[in-house]
């Protein structure tokens, strides 16, 4: 079990980024959540296997159809903190 963090940049917002997320976490059995930011970029926060957050990040790095990812800040050494199914959330964590 692994934990990355994602800041996504580029054309993000708008474009089904946040649905589309979670419908790729929902597939691949991950846990967290996604949301937008102030700051026109998207956050994601997500738990599972290794292999299956690896092939998520790929996902990331294109996005739905619409979106357009110019960069990815990524963290993988965060601490497990044992989320129940993934969602769209609003606010700062």
């Amino acid at each position: 079990m692994k934990h990355l963090n994602l800041k996504i940049h580029g054309k993000v917002q708008m474009v089904f980024f946040r649905d589309c997320t979670k419908k790729k976490a929902d597939k691949l059995g991950l846990f967290g959540w996604v949301r937008n930011n102030d700051d026109k970029t998207v956050s994601v926060s997500v738990e599972g296997d290794e292999k299956k957050l690896k092939e998520f990040f790929e996902w990331c790095q294109q996005g739905p159809s619409l979106a357009r990812v110019e960069k990815i800040d990524e963290d993988w050494n965060r601490e497990i903190r044992g989320f129940k199914g993934f969602e769209i959330t609003r606010g700062i964590f």
